[in-house]
């Protein structure tokens, strides 16, 4: 599955503010060494330098774009910073980090049982493995499209299909509590106004969530999906007083300290 910076960025602003909650809610030390696990176009990257100004950092992500258009924001372009193409899957610290973060990418990666108490393991003692996940399964925008995919012409492509599973906090506390000092775990809604009604909302997710569906389907296919997408969203999000939309978006938050 391929992405698009581009796409994703339409929202950008929208899509870093977690990234800031979260980093806000890391303690306090001297960061040398930070790993930006699934950067994207970089904006976590930049808010990552803004709270650890001294620290050598390496932005990673599979997707080729995406590093690309990390590698041409000017406050990366420093020597301090590395952009670099990988998997996080399978990932390993080629120092002991002190800050890990990891904002809206570990829910493409599956079996957190693994992969989680092993992020911690790059840590050195003292450090922060900081993870946002959205946690929005349940929401229409999801929900639609399970149905879509499962009711429509297209039905047995998606037979087989499925998402890594997510999990709430308190598997990530039971996890990460024999392995850390701390673990802080909490759950956000953000209420996004967005400009455009549910064509707005539709266009958020061609960033995100439909890119799987969207990547099983040809390409007349793929603008039926979107047509039935949305008249769903056109149902489900109704225009605000002010002719915005609101989406609600649900978000977990987990920082674990070593």
């Amino acid at each position: 599955m391929s992405w698009s910076a581009t796409q994703y960025s339409l929202f950008e602003d929208e899509r870093t503010r977690a990234v800031r909650d979260l980093l806000a809610a890391v303690p306090t030390r001297p960061v040398r060494h930070a790993t930006d696990l699934g950067c994207g176009p970089g904006n976590s990257t930049e808010v990552l330098l803004q709270r650890c100004p001294d620290a050598q950092v390496v932005a990673l992500d599979s997707d080729p774009d995406m590093v690309d258009k990390a590698r041409q924001r000017p406050r990366l372009s420093i020597p301090r910073v590395r952009c670099e193409i990988g998997e996080i899957a399978g990932w390993a610290a080629q120092v002991p980090q002190d800050l890990i973060l990891a904002n809206a990418s570990l829910q493409w990666v599956p079996d957190h049982a693994s992969l989680y108490p092993h992020l911690v393991r790059q840590l050195n003692e003292g450090a922060s493995l900081a993870v946002q996940t959205p946690d929005n399964l349940d929401e229409p925008a999801h929900r639609r499209l399970r149905e879509i995919a499962s009711q429509g012409p297209w039905a047995d492509r998606f037979a087989d299909f499925s998402l890594p599973p997510r999990h709430n906090a308190g598997f990530y506390y039971d996890l990460l509590s024999p392995l850390c000092a701390r673990v802080d775990v909490w759950r956000t809604t953000y209420h996004h106004p967005l400009i455009g009604g549910a064509e707005a909302v539709v266009e958020w997710f061609k960033g995100s969530a439909l890119r799987p569906y969207l990547a099983r389907l040809d390409e007349q296919e793929q603008a039926d999906f979107l047509q039935l997408y949305l008249q769903a969203m056109q149902h489900d999000y109704p225009a605000a007083s002010d002719g915005r939309v609101l989406l609600p978006f649900p978000r977990l938050f987990v920082v674990a300290t070593r």
